[in-house]
């Protein structure tokens, strides 16, 4: 058992893939000489010099074209968006090339390739650099889409997406990098790429969520428990596209009630999906409606105290889930 940041532990995955595979490479803005914007390539450059840790310029829809390229030709890019934000400029490469390809050239052609880098909300950037963009990527078929809480999810999830003949979208969180957890290497190697995780395990509600959002849920749960004697599950979907849609229902045979959490907002949204799939293969288990809790559905502010009301907190969690009962 080792602590390690969730930083260490996405430069552990990449590293270790790189040294096992030499069709593995990173690109993307400032991953070589200066380390990687939030320093999660630190160090990377000088053991696998320049061929294999690539500065690009400034122009994601010219880097992530000649990455999905790459791909085509049986490389594996890990392509580093500083934030997905930027992906915006390279969607066409992303859903129209390496997302569709496979399946318009017959199996033919694969597309083995990672698009990983900060997804959701930071803090006091703005509403151009505070989104959150699982929905729009699991929307689409071809993608496998993975958001990771902790250390031991990042760094065995991402090792999985190098590994993956798909092109996988990896969404990170800035505010979990700094933070570190226990990681168990031998157990580690078991985690999927489509599998949820049962953060907490309970008995009255449960309480669905991922990526940073986890966090939260976590500590809603804690004051749940203590102060109001209920005993929520926390459930971490890890994985979006693919829905673990047997670990959602395992859950909710268990508590009968089911509150979903997400930054991102409401309308076709996370929550939105997994309402769905609770109706369609879990309905008769429901002992009270289903509760979405989500951003606020305005553009992020920039001001603390907007941008902290426009953010699911855990004093709201606790609040929506004290109305079911």
């Amino acid at each position: 058992m080792r602590n390690i940041t969730v930083r260490e532990a996405l430069r552990e995955a990449m590293a270790e893939e790189m040294r096992a595979d030499d069709r593995v490479f990173l690109l993307g803005e400032e991953v070589a000489n200066y380390d990687g914007a939030y320093k999660v390539s630190k160090g990377m450059l000088a053991e696998f010099g320049p061929r294999r840790v690539i500065d690009t310029p400034i122009s994601e829809y010219g880097f992530t074209g000649v990455s999905v390229g790459a791909a085509f030709r049986g490389l594996r890019p890990i392509v580093e968006f500083m934030s997905f934000n930027f992906a915006m400029q390279a969607i066409d490469h992303i859903i129209n090339s390496a997302a569709k390809t496979l399946y318009m050239s017959g199996g033919s052609v694969s597309c083995p390739i990672v698009f990983r880098g900060l997804n959701g909300t930071a803090v006091q950037v703005g509403a151009q650099h505070s989104q959150c963009f699982a929905s729009w990527f699991a929307h689409c078929p071809g993608l496998k889409v993975v958001s990771p809480y902790d250390s031991m999810s990042a760094k065995y999830l991402l090792k999985a997406a190098i590994k993956d003949s798909n092109p996988v979208v990896f969404l990170e969180s800035e505010i979990m990098y700094g933070r570190s957890f226990d990681i168990d290497d031998e157990a580690g190697e078991s985690i999927a790429l489509d599998k949820s995780v049962v953060r907490r395990v309970g008995r009255d509600v449960s309480v669905i969520s991922f990526s940073v959002s986890v966090d939260r849920c976590l500590k809603a749960a804690e004051i749940l428990h203590n102060e109001h004697g209920i005993d929520a599950e926390v459930i971490d979907l890890v994985s979006l596209r693919p829905i673990d849609i047997n670990g959602v229902i395992s859950s909710l045979r268990k508590t009968h009630r089911f509150v979903s959490v997400e930054e991102g907002w409401a309308p076709y949204g996370v929550g939105a999906e997994i309402v769905s799939v609770i109706n369609e293969h879990g309905f008769d288990e429901l002992d009270s409606h289903p509760i979405r809790i989500s951003g606020a559905d305005v553009p992020m502010p920039y001001s603390k105290p907007l941008e902290a009301a426009a953010i699911p907190s855990v004093e709201l969690i606790v609040k929506r889930v004290l109305s079911l009962f």
